[in-house]
């Protein structure tokens, strides 16, 4: 019998519960990873073990010895501590979207999305340099390029002119969510102050271009009980959605919690008559997957990788406009046993054993061709 793959994972860019989608899509991928022919290790920050307990039982940890969660300090840590601690690695796997300079075995990259490319202006100058001198050299450098959809696949190949057969798409694994018992939906409604009141919800941190006010402006022409429930960090647009909630007069309509634990935020979208997704950018859209798994309607914008995720399990809309997204909810709320139906279907794409025999299948892709 041969001996295991050994493949060392790049994780120290990983702050937990400070880098969103990302954390979530690799920690997904990894939970489903069950192939015996493979022995991995984790490069990770001190915070990790406590973050994710189930990967911390499973594999083996290598704590980076620096205390502080600064980019510069862990690039550098890249380029030296890691590269030593990674040489006898058949494979090392970077899931942060670059590739250090240093380091001698087959890599793999996880590109999440090309945001940077899209909306510069949501990065800072410096971030901005680094990504554009760093990317295209980690794309060349490595064996195998991860993306999670068909569309950051296409967006990878044509940005920087690699060979189709590098870039494979590995989905995001969405665990089992559901059902969510009807008290705990009771529970948090009493917690967030909707009682009785229809609601849809929106899980994103407030960023421009996830598009909040769309949604608030969509009020307008809704049902007048309805409300908009925006679970999720502060972002840059923030003050903007607050502003236009006053001027439209639904800020009673507007309920922003922030950020909710993940059980609490299971049961809020359980209980939603849909959730709403208009963000104009995307990766994938790992939210999608989760209502449609918790048994709610999902009406999402035309972005394609959204697209690609729901199929025909969801009221796609087309228009940026509040008249075409309240007729959308109104679809969603009107054809919900039809869309939950097809929403259930829909999800066993994105399970997290598809999403590890994916990650296996690409690991032993790399080290079989350095072999």
């Amino acid at each position: 019998m041969s001996a295991p793959i050994d493949v060392a994972v790049n994780l120290t860019w990983l702050a937990p519960g400070r880098v969103g989608g990302s954390e979530e899509h690799l920690v997904r991928q990894l939970g489903g990873l069950v192939d015996t022919s493979i022995d991995v290790t984790l490069y990770v920050q001190s915070s990790f073990a406590a973050a994710h307990p189930a990967l911390a039982d499973r594999f083996e940890l290598v704590v980076q010895p620096f205390g502080r969660d600064w980019r510069a300090v862990r690039v550098a840590a890249e380029h030296s501590w890691l590269a030593l601690r990674t040489l006898s690695a058949d494979v090392v796997h970077h899931g942060g979207g670059t590739v250090p300079a240093l380091g001698g075995r087959p890599a793999v990259v996880t590109v999440h999305d090309l945001q940077y490319r899209r909306f510069p202006e949501y990065f800072s100058a410096a971030r901005r340099r680094y990504l554009d001198l760093m990317m295209p050299r980690s794309v060349r450098r490595a064996a195998i390029v991860m993306a999670p959809s068909g569309y950051v696949r296409t967006s990878v190949i044509e940005a920087f002119d690699v060979e189709p057969q590098r870039v494979v798409v590995v989905p995001h694994g969405i665990p089992e969510l559901g059902p969510v018992d009807a008290a705990d939906v009771a529970d948090v409604r009493g917690r967030f102050g909707l009682g009785d009141r229809p609601y849809v919800v929106y899980p994103a941190i407030t960023h421009p271009h996830k598009r909040h006010r769309l949604l608030v402006e969509m009020l307008a022409s809704c049902d007048t009980d309805l409300a908009v429930l925006m679970i999720g960090g502060a972002g840059s647009a923030e003050p903007e959605i607050r502003r236009a909630a006053a001027r439209a007069g639904v800020e009673d309509r507007v309920v922003r919690p922030g950020r909710v634990a993940a059980g609490r935020r299971d049961a809020l979208i359980a209980g939603a008559e849909a959730l709403v997704f208009p963000s104009e950018y995307e990766g994938f859209g790992a939210p999608l997957v989760e209502a449609m798994d918790l048994g709610t309607p999902v009406v999402c914008g035309d972005h394609p990788a959204m697209v690609e995720v729901v199929g025909d399990a969801a009221v796609v809309v087309s228009s940026p406009t509040p008249g075409a997204w309240s007729e959308a909810v109104d679809r969603a709320r009107s054809d919900r046993a039809a869309l939950v139906a097809a929403g259930a279907a829909r999800r066993r794409r994105f399970t997290p054993e598809v999403a590890g025999k994916a990650l296996a299948g690409v690991y032993r892709t790399a080290y079989g061709g350095a072999a």
